[in-house]
C-alpha cells in the first residue's frame, strides 16, 4: 500500500484515531487487519450517515483488509444509550431477529458480504458464567460509567439511568476480545464504548485495538442522522425519495455531504465550496449532490430519471411519470391504505395524517381512519405518489 493509500485511509471522514501511530505501522508492513463493526438492529433499515462508516469498511477491504461484523443480539435487547437522553426500552430477541433480516442485503450495495466474518454476541454472552461476568465487570467502575456525559445529564436532571445500561460498554469491549480485533470502527457517540474494547483486550493479555470514529452526518432536521428520530436518507429509498430528501437538506450542509456521502475528490469539493462563496446557486449544486448520491445507491441511470421526476414535480408541478398503481377491492381505513401501499407502519401513517403530510385526491386528510372507497392520486410527504384504481 502506497503512502498516498494510507493517508486517504486514516484522514477521510475520519474524526479521531486512537492508536494511530501502531495502527500506520501494521498498515506499512502490510499486515492485514481485523477490522471491527458492531449492529444492534434497533431498526430494519440503514442510513446514509452509517453508510460513511461502510464505505470506509469497503476501501479497508478492498485493500484486502478482513471486516468482521458483530450483531448484538444480546446486546441490542440492553440497548445501547451512547447518543440517548432518556433509558432506552429493551428488545425482545424476537424483535432484534426481525430488525436484522433486511441488513444484509443492504449492506450488500457498499461491501462484499461473501467476504465478511459475521458474530453473533449471544454465542458467547448467553452462555457466560456469572464469575466470568464479575471479573470482566471488575474492570470498570460506577464512576466511570456514570460520568459519561449522557448519563450525568440524566442524572442531574433526575432522570433514570438503569444499572443494565452502564453494562453496555463492557459487554461491547469483551466483542473485540472474542473477534481478535485490530482495529474497531464507529461513530464519535461510540467512542467511549469502543475505548473499552481497548480496556477489555488488555485485561486478556491482548494488544489493544486501535479506534477509528467518524463524524456524524446531520439528518434532515438539522439533528444527527438517527433512526430512532426519522430524520434519515436511508440507503433503501426509492431514487426520488432519496433525491428528494437531499434536496432538503440545508444549504451549508452541501460540502459536509459531498464529502461523507460521495467519492468526490476533496480537490473538487473545495471548488464547489469556492463556487457556493462566489455565488453559484446552491439549489443548482444541491441537485447535483442529490445525482451523486442517488448514483452511489442506485446506479447512474436511477439518478437521471429521479432528477428529471423531481424537475418535473416540482419545478413544473407535475406529477411524476412512473408513480404506481393500487387497485382498491374494498373500502379501506386511510392508514391501512398507506401502510398497503407504501410499506410504512402503522403508527407512522397515523402520525403522517396527524401531521397534515397525507392528500387524497388533492384534499389534505385529516382523518386517519377515513375510508377509501374511490379512485385518485394518494400522496404521501412531498414526494410519494400511488395513484389508486377502484377494482369493481
Amino acid at each position: 500500500m502506497s503512502r498516498p493509500d494510507i493517508d486517504d485511509l486514516l484522514s477521510r471522514n475520519v474524526e479521531e484515531i486512537i492508536g494511530r501511530e501502531e495502527l500506520e505501522k501494521k498498515l506499512k508492513s502490510g499486515k492485514k487487519l481485523r477490522i471491527k463493526l458492531g449492529f444492534d438492529p434497533t431498526g430494519s433499515r440503514l442510513h446514509i450517515g452509517r453508510g460513511v462508516t461502510l464505505w470506509k469498511l469497503r476501501q479497508f477491504q478492498d485493500l484486502g483488509h478482513k471486516i468482521t461484523f458483530v450483531i448484538g443480539d444480546f446486546t441490542a435487547q440492553i440497548g445501547d444509550s451512547s447518543d440517548k437522553d432518556a433509558e432506552r426500552q429493551m428488545l425482545t430477541l424476537e424483535e432484534v431477529k426481525k430488525n436484522f433480516k433486511d441488513y444484509h442485503d443492504q449492506l450488500s450495495k457498499i461491501l462484499d458480504m461473501k467476504k465478511v466474518e459475521l458474530f453473533h454476541n449471544g454465542s458467547w454472552f448467553n452462555p457466560m458464567h456469572l464469575d466470568k461476568f464479575f471479573k470482566l465487570a471488575s474492570l470498570f467502575t460506577i464512576q466511570q460509567m456514570t460520568e459519561r456525559d449522557n448519563f450525568a445529564k440524566r442524572i442531574e436532571a433526575g432522570k433514570p439511568v438503569g444499572l443494565h445500561e452502564t453494562l453496555y460498554p463492557l459487554f461491547q469491549g469483551y466483542d473485540s476480545v472474542e473477534m481478535k480485533t485490530d482495529l474497531e470502527v464507529g461513530g464519535s457517540d461510540q467512542l467511549f464504548n469502543m475505548l473499552a474494547g481497548r480496556t477489555v483486550q488488555k485485561a486478556h493479555g491482548m494488544e489493544p485495538q486501535a479506534v477509528m470514529t467518524f463524524s456524524l452526518l446531520e439528518g434532515t432536521d438539522g439533528r444527527k442522522m438517527s433512526t430512532s428520530w426519522g430524520n434519515c436518507i436511508y440507503i433503501t429509498d426509492e431514487p426520488l425519495e432519496m433525491y428528494g430528501k437531499v434536496m432538503t437538506i440545508r444549504d451549508e450542509l452541501i460540502p459536509a455531504y459531498f464529502k461523507a456521502a460521495t467519492d468526490m475528490t476533496l480537490d473538487q469539493i473545495e471548488q464547489i465550496e469556492k463556487d457556493l462563496a462566489n455565488g453559484d446557486n446552491p439549489r443548482d449544486t444541491k441537485a447535483s449532490l442529490a445525482r451523486h448520491i442517488v448514483a452511489r445507491y442506485h446506479g447512474e441511470e436511477a439518478a437521471v430519471k429521479a432528477e428529471e421526476a423531481w424537475s418535473k414535480q416540482f419545478r413544473e408541478g407535475k406529477l411524476p411519470d412512473d408513480i404506481p398503481t393500487f387497485s382498491l377491492k374494498k373500502k379501506t381505513e386511510l392508514v391501512n391504505l398507506i401502510h398497503e401501499v407504501f410499506g410504512v407502519s402503522l403508527s407512522e401513517a397515523k402520525r403522517l395524517v396527524g401531521q397534515g403530510g397525507v392528500k387524497f385526491g388533492g384534499k389534505k386528510m385529516a382523518d386517519p381512519s377515513f375510508e377509501v372507497n374511490k379512485a385518485g392520486i394518494l400522496q404521501v410527504g412531498k414526494r410519494r405518489y400511488a395513484e389508486i384504481v377502484k377494482k369493481n
